[in-house]
């Protein structure tokens, strides 16, 4: 685990990146000019899209099986962290009422968080090692990414 202070980030949404075809998430720091991308398998990718739209499948996806599991253990998730990357890997921390923490990927944090309705948090040391300065001027460049994700459906990631 980093030392380094946690700052609030939102999920901007699910993308395919070209021509690599590789899904990313992109999260926007709360109240500040930074997104970060963060590449993720195309399961993960599904997971979190399904997660962002409120799309409930018919039988529990992995991430909703395991919000389940800790909702009925009784020792709920509070937040999660996304505290590096190192080597071109990204790391997370999934942390739990009564100080548990347990180390995760950003992406099954990220579908975790969202299906539990909590707080992601990036690390200072993440976001200014990789994260993207984009100043308001630029809004119209957000606002063509969300409507790129607005055109996109989750089967989309399936691979």
């Amino acid at each position: 685990m980093t030392t380094s202070s946690f700052l609030p980030v939102e999920v901007i949404g699910v993308r395919v990146e070209m021509p690599s075809n590789q899904p990313i998430v992109l999260l926007r720091e709360i109240g500040g000019i930074r997104y970060l991308p963060i590449w993720v398998g195309a399961v993960e990718a599904s997971a979190i899209a399904f997660a962002q739209q409120g799309v409930m499948p018919p039988r529990p996806m992995t991430h909703d099986l395991l919000k389940t599991v800790i909702d009925e253990l009784g020792r709920p998730l509070i937040k999660v962290h996304l505290t590096e990357i190192r080597e071109g890997v990204f790391y997370a921390e999934l942390h739990f009422e009564g100080g548990m923490t347990i180390s995760a990927r950003p992406s099954d944090a990220v579908a975790l968080a969202l299906r539990a309705d909590i707080p992601i948090l990036a690390s200072m040391d993440l976001i200014v090692a990789v994260g993207i300065e984009i100043p308001d001027a630029s809004e119209d460049e957000v606002e063509k990414f969300r409507e790129f994700l607005d055109q996109i459906n989750p089967e989309d990631f399936a691979g």
